[in-house]
């Protein structure tokens, strides 16, 4: 019996590695031989960092950057493949967690940092740049990253601009003369885990979706906005580069107009960027069942989040996948067409979400779960290893 668990964490509750370690206990209090591999889960998000070092024997790298606010803080980003590989999350640079609910502004906040985590990881000779854009506090369309990368970003009088999104406003001319050479070569791969489509400005785009909930008054958001179509229009009359409508520019405050107009990244899905860097593929041969899940099934896993992922990677090879979740919407009948065998909730019974929440609980739910149903397996194969 060999087993591959990668279950993505239970927001709030349990993280992806206690969720799959949970899983693999209840396996083996049926099938004491089996051969059980546990991959943690993630999605670009937070965790991805911790995800990919864990699943790929990497090594993390600590350093002071820039912090949102111009403060210095401490960041880290991952190291993998021997060194030809760098995964990073803005978050850690940039992270709404760094700065306190009464200072966010993203107005005044910077991806500054974000530059420097890369720059680092150039100086040590990575040759390939995963990077997550989840939870970021900024507005500035990447324009903090690209000065600290060697971009000159100037106002009409030739000055630099300010940091932060409520300087874009000023912007005149991009010059991207000074950019780190091995960006400016071609030589280094950034692929971008974006799971969103939005455009850099407009109604859809970056100010009015995102930058409420980092702290943007309605009148912040307007000006945000117009700074970022102000960003938009010089890329477009200078560089020639049209980043308003890349699916995904409007990604981490802007941050995904940057990587992918200017730095030729990739975006890619971030579940299958981050199982494919873990090596999951290579895990799957002679494999009988695969369990995946997070903390409730619905309809937006079928819209490419991480279970699914993993449950196409498994289809793929006509293996069997059970999904484990907290809650199980309706509508997450669907997911049994795009490869999960069979879905299962992992509670007792009806309780209060707070204490379907609470980590014991959740963690007795999914042991016990995973256990009932081997046992079912067990008397259905006759197989007592």
């Amino acid at each position: 019996m060999k087993v591959v668990i990668a279950i993505d964490s239970f927001k709030g509750s349990i993280s992806s590695i206690e969720a799959g370690t949970a899983a693999a206990a209840g396996v083996r209090d049926v099938f004491e031989e089996a051969e059980i591999i546990t991959v943690p889960l993630a999605d670009g998000g937070e965790g991805t960092v911790d995800a990919l070092i864990r699943a790929a024997s990497g090594q993390r790298v600590d350093l002071m950057v820039t912090g949102p606010l111009g403060e210095p803080v401490q960041a880290g980003y991952g190291l993998l493949d021997g060194g030809a590989t760098a995964v990073i999350e803005v978050a850690a640079a940039c992270g709404l967690t760094l700065v306190s609910p009464e200072e966010r502004d993203p107005l005044a906040t910077t991806t500054f940092g974000v530059g420097e985590l890369i720059a680092d990881a150039l100086e040590r000779g990575c040759r390939r740049l995963i990077v997550g854009l989840g939870g970021s506090a900024t507005s500035d369309a990447g324009a903090g990253m690209l000065q600290a990368l060697g971009c000159a970003l100037q106002d009409a009088h030739g000055a630099d601009i300010a940091r932060g999104g409520g300087a874009l406003a000023s912007l005149a001319a991009i010059d991207r003369s000074g950019l780190h050479p091995r960006l400016a070569d071609g030589s280094v791969r950034i692929e971008v885990a974006c799971d969103v489509d939005n455009p850099l400005h407009g109604p859809e785009g970056a100010a009015h979706v995102f930058a409420p909930q980092k702290g943007a008054s309605p009148a912040a958001v307007l000006q945000l906005d117009a700074g970022l179509r102000r960003f938009a229009d010089v890329c477009r009359e200078q560089l020639g580069c049209d980043v308003q409508r890349i699916p995904g520019a409007g990604a981490a405050g802007g941050l995904g107009a940057a990587f992918a107009g200017l730095l030729g990244a990739a975006m890619r899905p971030g579940a299958a960027l981050v199982l494919e860097a873990a090596g999951f593929d290579r895990l799957l041969p002679h494999c009988d069942f695969v369990i995946t899940g997070e903390g409730r099934l619905d309809g937006q896993t079928a819209r490419g989040k991480a279970p699914l992922a993993v449950a196409a990677a498994a289809a793929a090879r006509g293996i069997p996948v059970i999904a484990l979740a907290g809650s199980i919407a309706p509508e997450a009948d669907a997911l049994a067409s795009h490869g999960i065998t069979t879905a299962l909730p992992i509670g007792p019974g009806p309780m209060p979400l707070e204490q379907a929440m609470q980590p014991e609980t959740a963690l007795q739910g999914m042991r016990r779960t995973t256990r009932e149903l081997f046992r079912l397996i067990r008397s259905t194969k006759g197989d007592h290893h």
